[in-house]
């Protein structure tokens, strides 16, 4: 596909991870636990699985609100290949403030059971713009901070840095949780690239290890589809930065006004989304639907020679 090679994710669809009756939620916080480092994506598609604990997240929409549905939900993400769970309490659309101390409440206590649940490599993400919950999410066992707001919080870079976590620097231009209508670009895909790029110098002065930064270019994030469409076709002018970028578009916008299809039915869709954000670089994906994703990568990472067929090789043979 003439994308750089990249090797065999270690989370795969038959990984063992604790069944559903061995999980145990108890509300004791688990031991303050290093965060670990991100694999090296210069040679990995890494596919980050979605659990939200909000009762009116975009896809879900509410299925894991609860914390037994919220962790179970992490589990079984694994289990069908992530190698990320990423965990958020507050949706990115427009809408009433949350205090910080709830969004907390609703995110801490999944981090804490994953971590003591899943195995060593899959690593737990946390969405959220507040440095705070930030902070008490690194301390309860998340590795990496997935800030949809491009470091809003004046106080998240140096949290994270301070704790050693790593770091998700997304594009979007709006305050948090605030409407953007009819967003204006001169040039979007230019105009994301030197937003990422002052953001990265910002995390990079704040004492962030620049290999524990990941970017994301923000589809649909303040963004029409026309200019979303834009920024996926230049999507090269974020990888050039030399880090891992991430690709979140599952089930968005984009996909839905490109096919004219509703969010229930936009899975092929995503997934060619996905190849294409692949085949210019990304190396991590973020999405709903973990095991047809994971196999999608598995498959591309066949075809392109840079793992083994599982086999049994028994065709012709």
């Amino acid at each position: 596909m003439g994308v750089p090679p990249v090797a065999a994710s270690v989370a795969t669809a038959g990984t063992p991870c604790a069944s559903e009756a061995s999980v145990a939620i108890t509300s004791e916080p688990a031991e303050q636990l290093a965060p670990r480092p991100l694999p090296d994506t210069r040679t990995r598609v890494l596919v980050m699985g979605i659990v939200n604990r909000t009762q009116d997240s975009f896809f879900d929409e509410g299925r894991t609100w609860g914390l037994d549905a919220a962790v179970r939900a992490g589990i079984s993400a694994a289990e069908a290949g992530a190698d990320l769970i990423d965990v958020g309490g507050v949706k990115f659309a427009p809408g009433e403030p949350l205090p910080a101390a709830e969004e907390i409440d609703r995110v801490v206590p999944v981090i804490s059971a994953l971590r003591r649940e899943l195995p060593a490599h899959v690593l737990l993400s946390v969405d959220t713009f507040h440095a705070v919950v930030a902070e008490a999410s690194i301390a309860a066992g998340a590795d990496l901070i997935n800030d949809t707001t491009g470091l809003s919080d004046p106080q998240m870079a140096a949290t994270v840095a301070r704790t050693g976590a790593s770091l998700v620097i997304t594009h979007s231009v709006a305050a948090p949780r605030q409407a953007y209508p009819r967003p204006q670009y001169d040039d979007v895909a230019e105009e994301v690239r030197e937003f990422l790029a002052a953001r990265l110098e910002r995390a990079l002065e704040a004492g962030i290890d620049r290999e524990r930064i990941v970017l994301d270019p923000g589809p649909d994030l303040n963004k029409s589809t026309l200019q979303t469409l834009e920024v996926l076709r230049d999507w090269s002018e974020y990888t050039a930065f030399g880090l891992p970028v991430l690709a979140a578009l599952s089930r968005k916008d984009v996909i839905g006004e490109s096919l004219g299809l509703p969010k229930e039915e936009r899975l092929e869709g995503s997934l060619a989304a996905a190849a294409w954000a692949v085949h210019q670089g990304a190396r991590i994906l973020r999405v709903h639907d973990v095991q047809a994703t994971a196999r999608f990568v598995q498959m591309l990472e066949v075809m392109a020679g840079w793992r083994d067929p599982a086999g049994p090789l028994v065709h012709n043979t």
